[in-house]
C-alpha cells in the first residue's frame, strides 16, 4: 500500500468550533464536548471521501503498472485494496477529531502533544497492521492461529513497513496540526466577540452616562429660564413677559428634541443660543450686549454635542450681569484651525461686585459632554485675559469613527 502523506488532508472535516487549548480566558469561554451524531457522521463522510480520492489515485498508479508489464490485478480489485487499507485511518482520524474535540487540554503543551503523537503511534501502528494481516489470511481463506499470523507478518516487505509507518505519523500529524489550528482560529473568533461585546457594552455605558449628563442640565437650564421668567413677571411688563413665555417655549422644545440626538450643527447650537440670549434680553434690557464672529457656512454645518454652548453662555450671565446693574458683553468667536474647531466665549470680570457662586455646573457639563463624545481629540480651557474671563473650546471638524 503506498497513500502519500497527502491522504491526511481527510481531517479538513472539522464538527465546528474548539476550545482553546491554552488555559481559560475571559475571551475564551467555548465549551468542550463530544462531537454529535451529526458531526461525527459529516466528519466520517469527508473522510471516506478524501481517502476514496487518494485510494482511487494509488490504484491508477499500481494499475499504470500493470499495463506495462501485463502482470497484475485489475483496476477494481487495484482500488478495493487500497480503500480497504484506508479504513484504520478513517477509523484513525474521526476517533482523534472526537478525542481532541472533547479534551483540548491535550494539545495544550508541546510536550503533551509528543506524547499524544507517541501514544497514539505506538496504540494504533500494531492494530492497524493485525488488521491488515488478519484480513489477508482470510482472504487466502486460511485459518487463523497464531504460527500463520507470524509468518503473515515475517513476509511484510520493508517498504510497506515503512509506508504504514510514513502513513500513520502522517495521519496523527496532521490530525494533530488541524486541531491546533482550529483550536486557534476558534479562539480568535472568541477574543474577536469579546472584545466586540466590550465595545458595544462601552458603548451603552457612555451613552448612559450622556443620557445622565443630559437629564442633570437640562433640568439646570430650565430652572434658570424660569428664573428668567419669573423676573420678568415681577416687573409687571405683561407683554414683555409674555413674549418671554413663547421664547421659553422655543428653547424648551429644543432642548427636548436634542435630548434624543447624539449630534446637531453649530448652526442649531446658535440658534438655541441667540434664542436664549433674546430671553434674557428681555430681562437684562440694554445692559446685555452679545458679539458672536467669525461664522460662515463651513462652521455652521460642522458637528458638535447638543446643549453644548449654551451652559457657557448662562455661566457668563450668572458670574457677570447677575453681580452687578452696570452694562456688560459676551463675545462669542469662531475660528478653524489646524483641523480643529476653536470656540472662545469671555466676558468680564466682575470681581469687584462680588461674584454668584452658583452650583458650577455650566463648565463641567461642557467638559464632560466634550470628553464622552471626542474623548481627547476636544480640550475645554479657561483663562482670564485684560479683565476679561475666557472658555475655550477645542472640537475636531469630523466625527469620530
Amino acid at each position: 500500500m503506498n497513500p502519500t502523506h497527502a491522504a491526511t488532508v481527510d481531517m479538513f472535516g472539522s464538527a465546528g468550533p474548539m476550545a482553546t487549548p491554552s488555559a481559560p480566558t475571559a475571551a475564551t469561554t467555548i465549551a468542550t464536548r463530544w462531537p454529535d451524531g451529526r458531526q461525527m457522521l459529516r466528519l466520517l463522510a469527508i473522510n471516506l471521501l478524501v481517502w476514496g480520492v487518494l485510494s482511487a489515485l494509488g490504484a491508477a498508479s499500481s494499475y499504470s503498472a500493470t499495463l506495462r508489464t501485463g502482470v497484475g490485478n485489475s483496476y477494481a480489485t487495484d482500488f478495493f485494496a487500497w480503500w480497504r487499507c484506508t479504513m484504520a485511518q478513517v477509523l484513525l482520524c474521526c476517533l482523534l477529531h472526537a478525542l481532541f474535540t472533547r479534551w483540548p487540554a491535550l494539545l495544550a503543551r508541546p510536550r503533551r502533544i509528543a506524547l499524544v503523537f507517541a501514544a497514539t503511534l505506538l496504540i494504533f501502528f500494531p492494530l492497524d497492521v493485525m488488521y491488515e494481516t488478519t484480513y489477508n489470511v482470510l482472504l487466502a481463506g486460511r485459518a487463523l492461529h497464531l504460527e500463520r499470523m507470524l509468518k503473515a507478518l515475517a513476509s511484510i516487505h520493508k517498504f510497506n513497513w515503512f509506508v504504514d509507518v510514513a502513513l500513520t505519523c502522517g495521519s496523527i500529524g496532521a490530525q494533530i496540526a488541524l486541531s491546533i489550528w482550529r483550536q486557534g482560529k476558534a479562539d480568535q473568533q472568541a477574543l474577536g466577540q469579546a472584545e466586540t461585546d466590550n465595545l458595544r457594552l462601552k458603548l451603552e455605558l457612555e451613552q448612559q452616562r450622556m443620557l445622565a449628563l443630559r437629564g442633570q442640565l437640562e433640568p439646570h437650564f430650565m430652572f434658570n429660564a424660569l428664573n428668567a421668567i419669573s423676573a420678568l413677571v415681577r416687573s409687571d411688563d405683561k407683554k414683555v413677559a409674555l413674549a418671554g413665555i413663547n421664547r421659553l417655549s422655543a428653547l424648551l422644545r429644543y432642548a427636548l428634541t436634542a435630548a434624543d440626538r447624539d449630534w446637531v450643527s453649530v448652526d442649531e447650537e446658535l440658534a438655541f443660543v441667540r434664542d436664549y440670549l433674546a430671553l434674557q434680553q428681555l430681562r437684562y434690557g440694554t445692559r446685555l450686549r452679545v458679539n458672536i464672529e467669525g461664522v460662515d457656512a463651513r462652521i455652521g454645518a460642522i458637528a458638535c454635542p447638543p446643549l453644548l454652548l449654551q451652559p457657557l453662555v448662562e455661566n457668563a450671565l450668572r458670574h457677570d450681569l447677575d453681580c452687578h446693574t452696570e452694562a456688560s458683553d459676551i463675545r462669542l468667536r469662531f475660528h478653524t484651525e489646524e483641523r480643529q474647531l476653536a470656540v472662545s466665549i469671555c466676558n468680564p470680570l466682575a470681581a469687584a461686585h462680588g461674584s454668584n457662586p452658583g452650583l458650577g455646573l455650566g463648565l463641567r457639563h461642557t467638559e464632560a459632554s466634550l470628553q464622552l463624545a471626542f474623548g481627547p481629540l476636544a480640550t475645554l480651557r479657561t483663562s482670564v485675559d485684560a479683565g476679561r474671563f475666557r472658555v475655550e473650546l477645542r472640537l475636531p471638524l469630523a466625527l469620530p469613527a
